[in-house]
């Protein structure tokens, strides 16, 4: 097991699950507070990096595409006070950091997680009931559907329309954009057989967002939301086709002896440390880790 503690949280890795706890410092953005700990299984990984600076040092988390609803649906957007992937670490734990991306990077090694884009959600997303209120509205979600109520700072031609209730099934699509700079962020969601062009100042479907406190918050719903989604990998429905006769099917072929997986990959260990890709260190870990196994 590996683990890091500072005052912006604690991540601990046990070979299978990243869990990552965020700290109670000041500086600990409020989504994350409010999101709390998160477990991420080591099949949703793309790779982890350290960064060293001269006042504080950076662990990222770089998911693999795909994994995880609240991604999906801010596009990548998160600041780093909010970001649940990024972790300060301070100077003095610089060789603590640089250990556990080593404890990460050999487990994605040995049980050859794939990079390429995962083809369904492998975190849940936020848990459900939650509401958040910003900008001119507050959106709640109960699992089912979306209630969006608006506020005395609603534009008139959106307020007249009254409260918005959507149902999940009737949701293509969800997004989440922070405001910058003079340009405001929205939370919206695309309707099927409604689509609309207005800004969201204008937009029954949307919460415009001015940039204050709460705003993340509003992520978190559509996390939650893009969670009960389609997968973004799920082609789009066709046409049913007649039936066609299957063949007869055809016994599958038995499952390779876990043992002589073990055997192969200790095999193709030595020859990643004969050609220089691991060093003794390396080595030296992802064989007994292997062997661990064979026991």
């Amino acid at each position: 097991m590996a683990e890091i503690l500072q005052k912006d949280g604690t991540w601990t890795f046990d070979g299978d699950n990243l869990r990552l706890t965020p700290g109670r410092d000041k500086s600990v953005g409020l989504l994350r507070r409010t999101l709390g700990e998160l477990v991420v299984p080591l099949d949703a990984l793309a790779g982890i990096s350290f960064e060293q600076g001269k006042k504080s040092g950076r662990l990222r988390l770089r998911l693999r595409d795909g994994a995880d609803p609240l991604l999906q649906a801010t596009g990548g957007r998160l600041t780093e006070p909010h970001d649940p992937y990024r972790l300060v670490v301070e100077p003095g734990r610089y060789g603590v950091a640089e250990y556990f991306v080593d404890e990460v990077r050999n487990a994605l090694l040995l049980d050859r997680v794939p990079a390429e884009p995962a083809t369904e959600f492998l975190l849940p997303g936020p848990a459900v009931p939650l509401s958040a209120a910003a900008g001119d509205g507050t959106a709640s979600f109960d699992g089912d559907r979306v209630r969006l109520e608006w506020n005395w700072k609603t534009e008139d031609a959106k307020a007249a329309a009254g409260t918005r209730t959507l149902a999940v099934g009737d949701i293509t699509a969800v997004e989440w954009y922070p405001a910058v700079g003079l340009e405001n962020g929205h939370l919206r969601f695309t309707v099927r057989n409604a689509p609309t062009k207005a800004p969201p100042k204008y937009d029954p479907n949307a919460v415009e967002l001015w940039g204050f406190k709460k705003d993340p918050l509003m992520a978190l719903v559509a996390a939650a939301v893009q969670a009960r989604l389609p997968h973004p990998s799920t082609p789009a429905a066709a046409p049913a086709a007649a039936p066609q006769p299957q063949p007869e099917a055809t016994p599958a072929p038995a499952a390779e002896d876990d043992h002589d997986a073990l055997l192969r990959r200790l095999r193709e260990l030595g020859e990643l440390h004969r050609s220089g890709v691991l060093t003794d260190e390396e080595f030296t870990m992802a064989k007994q880790a292997v062997l661990k196994r064979m026991q």
